[in-house]
């Protein structure tokens, strides 16, 4: 099993790639070709180019979440390569979406495309309700991520709008991705709005299967110290030997995940490829 990370926030060792504040990962497993998000920009096309990622094969496509930086370029791929693909949202993928800028004065943060996209250009779309979906024996989708107000992340900012008035943006619609491997499961996150905690100890009960990895947002970028070592303490105590965590983990989330966990954190940059 592969994963490329075609674009993130910092450069890894290609400096000549595109970065951005968003998130697009490719996965290689179970004879299956993933992408997870894609980005702000439709930039991640490029980058996949450079790297000699086919993603005219796609044989799924999985947006965690209805914020603009993991699927803003969704429209680039369908116009410019239009894969034959499937694609996995959350039920609540559509809520509009805002970021509180000051005191009254909502930007829109949310997806820039709507459901009548999907049927424009003929794209099966599976909304995803229930805890557990299976795409294979070994792929499985996540959400209804439990709310330990403990581990729950700071999301003072972030709003929905369903018409009458705002309200604080639960990210019901968020989903996470599994994979089985003989070592345990490996789980892509997109942005852990729920809490990165949260997110992984539903699925550890949802599964009964040991963690092995973790790939992806962790959000810990507004989190004091206090918060950042309550999740290492416990990704220590569930013994997770792999941690790539990158995007809105922010630099001092990377900075202690890497002090505390030393060889078990791998800084995970644009153009970086992790094989298990």
């Amino acid at each position: 099993m592969k994963i490329t990370t075609l674009i993130e926030n910092e450069y890894g060792e290609r400096e000549d790639l595109y970065i951005e504040h968003g998130l697009s990962l490719y996965l290689e497993a179970d004879e299956k070709k993933i992408l997870f998000d894609t980005g702000v920009s439709g930039n991640f096309i490029d980058n996949a180019k450079k790297l000699g990622v086919g993603l005219k094969e796609l044989d799924y496509v999985i947006l965690s979440h209805g914020h603009y930086d993991h699927s803003g370029g969704f429209k680039r791929l369908i116009k410019e390569i239009n894969p034959d693909t499937k694609v996995f949202i959350g039920r609540e993928f559509f809520n509009k979406k805002y970021s509180l800028r000051s005191t009254e004065e909502y930007d829109f943060t949310g997806s820039p495309f709507d459901e009548n996209f999907f049927k424009e250009n003929n794209i099966p779309v599976q909304y995803i309700d229930s805890d557990i979906t299976n795409i294979t024996d070994d792929i499985i989708i996540f959400t209804n991520f439990k709310r330990d107000p403990e581990f729950e992340n700071v999301n003072e900012t972030m709003y929905i709008n369903k018409g009458y008035g705002y309200e604080k943006d639960m990210f019901r619609d968020e989903i996470s991705l599994g994979i089985k491997t003989s070592k345990g499961l490996l789980a892509i996150v997109g942005c852990s709005h729920a809490g990165i905690v949260n997110i992984l100890d539903s699925i550890d009960q949802m599964m009964d299967m040991n963690i092995h990895a973790v790939i992806g947002g962790t959000h810990l970028i507004k989190e004091d110290d206090e918060k950042i070592n309550k999740v290492i303490d416990y990704l220590k105590e569930k013994d997770i030997k792999v941690i790539g965590a990158c995007h809105c983990t922010g630099k001092q989330g990377e900075t202690m995940l890497s002090q505390q966990l030393e060889d078990n954190f791998i800084k995970n940059n644009t153009g970086d490829i992790l094989e298990f």
